[in-house]
């Protein structure tokens, strides 16, 4: 028990200190927030017009796929800074501390859901101002915001082995660009998937980051009724198929995250 408190102080303390290192380069912050009103403000005012969503207006229709490409991309950040980390010796100080291996990873991970929010915040603000609404209830909205943070958070962990595996940090934004930027555009973030050609429409449908979007949509009331159906199971029940991602992707990753962490910092 007291090792588990321990563990629990020291994942505070790295939290702490990566809370503090954004205040001090707020440069950080600032570029994480204006990629997605860069992405809101193109999309609603050049592509809206261009694109009809029966039922819905599309800003409405956008908002929640920008919210899910945000939460991805932020995830990217973690593996960054643990690149970085690793790359200037911060991990090996770490390690040289009487400090559980685990609250490392756990601090940065917990500090990157609130670089997270915060973009989300700015987002949301974006989009009252271009016109999205939330037509649902507020604990409806409240489950919306929290399954992208918590699907963010999944992906902060497998971020977070991919920078503890490289030498470099670019080559983190690099590699993960390379990945989840077809992802979140071979998916319903942007358009209905429903005129896709047949094995990109299989694969949207099955795409978590399609869940995640729909999920969102779905809790903030963004959908219509004169959208065609879903006949897959994944588009039927989003919310529980995006948790299935987020507890394999937990399941996987922590651990894995964790051992990568050991071997990394004593090369």
């Amino acid at each position: 028990m007291s090792a588990f408190v321990e563990a629990v102080g020291d994942t505070a303390a790295i939290t702490k200190r990566n809370l503090i290192k954004i205040k001090r380069v707020p440069d950080l912050l600032i570029f994480t927030t204006l990629s997605p009103i860069m992405f809101v403000l193109l999309f609603a005012y050049v592509f809206g017009s261009a694109i009809n969503v029966p039922g819905v207006g599309y800003r409405e229709f956008l908002i929640a796929g920008i919210f899910a490409q945000t939460v991805v991309f932020g995830g990217t950040f973690t593996g960054f800074s643990l690149a970085e980390d690793l790359q200037k010796g911060v991990i090996d100080r770490f390690r040289s501390l009487p400090m559980a291996p685990s609250a490392v990873l756990f601090g940065r991970t917990l500090s990157d859901v609130a670089i997270n929010m915060i973009s989300l915040l700015v987002m949301a603000l974006t989009g009252l101002i271009v016109g999205w609404r939330i037509r649902s209830s507020i604990p409806e909205a409240i489950a919306g915001f929290a399954l992208l943070l918590l699907f963010a958070y999944a992906i902060s962990w497998l971020m977070a082995t991919v920078g503890l595996a490289v030498r470099a940090p670019e080559v983190v934004n690099n590699a993960s660009f390379m990945v989840i930027f077809p992802l979140t555009f071979i998916a319903n973030t942007f358009v209905p998937t429903n005129n896709l050609p047949g094995p990109l429409k299989t694969f949207a449908d099955w795409n978590p980051i399609s869940a995640l979007t729909q999920s969102a949509r779905e809790l903030f009331g963004n959908t219509s009724p004169a959208l065609p159906p879903p006949h897959v199971w994944s588009m039927q029940h989003p919310v529980v198929y995006t948790l299935i991602w987020v507890a394999i992707i937990l399941a996987v990753f922590i651990p894995l995250s964790i051992r990568q962490y050991k071997s990394a910092a004593s090369r």
